[in-house]
């Protein structure tokens, strides 16, 4: 972080990357994308794809699948690539994290660690390529052997979101390049930039033309093409509940592949033996990292009732202790909302809260004044005396909101932590160890954090949700297992 620059903030141009060249759209069309925390600050500009782009992407990655070299090649040609890129990631660190900071408006140190991250999952899946296994069966019966072979999926279309534009694209092109797919990458036309830089990183890196290709464009137009397109193979998406369902359905024509990461309202759980000083920075940390915008953020804190007040106590002090500002001065701690429509939602929610009688603590207005003008910022915020049937105890706010709702004991905290659609992450804080594990089998979560929120630092295991939070895992050997088809073999012996 010590050599992050605030250097290099010119507006960048950005054509279609297609088949290894930079190409223009078709009709011609470009769009601008300005910093959200700086109006005046034009990031880039950057093509307007249609169809018939579209196309012309999937077919240049049909073709490296169907008769390229990438999926026939030594699997440690393809880890040469993955690791190389890896170690170009490191080295460009920190203009890319300005760059990540000017697109998304996420803290400086934020973006830094984002790019960092990013490095380390092309390095996982470079290590995994080189350790694709499959299964023998020799002794079912004794005229017979067995193999199984895992094999590339094919044509992979790769959906991503605004809030984590590079770490997100590398969770599903990482894999997907490891095992021998060619892929098409449509990246929000909020945050295009780091995906166009990631594309040329790895064409660098040693990636055949064809096998990373990426087009920008509407959403319903671009990624519902590929989603409908039957020379895709497989779509992996990250993005809402509501996306994804629409997703599915255009995916539906070809039944081809599909795994979502969709939206969350996960539940952050602190007992009142917990270490109560930890679990109010682990809250904090759980809502307000990347201004909320997170999929898996702990928005909703159950707090038992025997240490409510004091948890609240030091939830309000800490949050009015917090730093929103410029997110390129290392010294903010929570940066712009990533557009106006992104604001205008998370500002019906601070309404709807009041409205429906939740105790405004902390915050609950858009930031103005000075350099807040100049962006979209919003007021960390935290609702007390919040039930569960509320609006913003319901909904993915996907901003700085946090509500507090209380509870009795275990199981009052189980019925409420599981009353949701949603099943993506939830915490737990206590030092009972009974405790946390009958928590962990009771929560109806695909990940659960013990004692700490996000991450405890084992950044490859599976991550992924229950119910109307998507469907599959990504990381670990299971983000593998999403670009893979498994054949079975059968020999006869005479």
């Amino acid at each position: 972080m010590a050599q992050a620059t605030t250097t290099g903030l010119e507006t960048r141009e950005y054509q279609l990357f297609i088949n290894g060249e930079w190409v223009a759209p078709r009709s011609g069309e470009t769009r601008e994308r300005r910093n959200p925390a700086n109006l005046n600050d034009v990031v880039a500009r950057f093509p307007w794809a249609d169809e018939a782009d579209t196309e012309r992407a999937v077919q240049a990655a049909r073709a490296a699948f169907d008769g390229g070299d990438w999926p026939r090649m030594p699997a440690r040609e393809r880890a040469h690539v993955l690791l190389k890129a890896a170690a170009r990631l490191r080295e460009e660190a920190p203009n890319l994290a300005v760059l990540l900071t000017r697109e998304v408006g996420k803290p400086i140190r934020e973006a830094f660690g984002e790019v960092l991250a990013t490095a380390d999952v092309l390095e996982y899946y470079g290590g995994m390529a080189l350790d694709v296994k499959g299964e023998a069966i020799s002794n079912f019966v004794p005229t017979a052997f067995g193999i199984t072979i895992r094999e590339p999926v094919g044509v992979a279309a790769i959906i991503t979101p605004w809030n984590f534009p590079l770490l997100l694209a590398s969770w599903k092109l990482a894999p997907a390049l490891a095992i021998g797919c060619t892929t098409v990458s449509k990246p929000s036309d909020l945050t295009p930039c780091t995906t166009f830089e990631l594309a040329r990183i790895l064409q660098e890196a040693g990636a055949p033309p064809g096998v990373v290709n990426v087009v920008t464009g509407d959403g319903p137009t671009v990624g519902g093409y590929l989603a409908a397109s039957h020379s895709v193979d497989k779509i992996a998406f990250t993005g809402s509940t509501a996306t994804g369902r629409k997703v599915m359905q255009a995916a539906s024509g070809n039944l081809k592949k599909i795994s979502l990461e969709l939206g969350g309202k996960s539940p952050n759980i602190i007992f009142e033996d917990a270490d109560l000083d930890e679990a109010v920075q682990g809250a904090l940390f759980g809502i307000f990292l990347n201004q909320g915008e997170v999929c898996q953020a702990g928005s909703r804190l159950l707090v038992q009732a025997s240490v409510h007040d004091q948890v609240v106590e030091r939830l309000v002090a800490a949050t009015r202790a917090l730093k929103p500002g410029n997110p390129l001065d290392r010294n903010t701690t929570m940066g712009a909302i990533v557009s106006q429509a992104q604001l205008e939602k998370i500002q019906h929610y601070l309404e709807a809260g009041q409205k429906e009688g939740a105790d405004l603590l902390v915050g609950g207005q858009r930031l103005t004044g000075g350099e807040y003008d100049q962006g979209y910022y919003v007021q960390p915020t935290i609702f007390d005396g919040v039930r569960n049937e509320m609006t913003i105890a319901r909904d993915e706010i996907f901003g700085p909101v946090l509500a507090v709702i209380p509870f009795q004991d275990a199981d009052d905290a189980l019925r409420i932590a599981n009353d949701t659609i949603y099943g993506l992450a939830a915490g737990v804080w206590t030092r009972n160890v009974d405790t946390m594990f009958a928590m962990f089998k009771g929560l109806k979560a695909g990940m659960v954090f013990g004692n700490c929120y996000h991450s405890a630092g084992l950044s490859q295991l599976p991550f992924g949700g229950y119910k109307q939070s998507g469907i599959g895992r990504e990381l670990g050997t299971h983000g593998l297992d999403l670009f893979t088809e498994v054949k079975s073999l059968q020999l006869r012996l005479h």
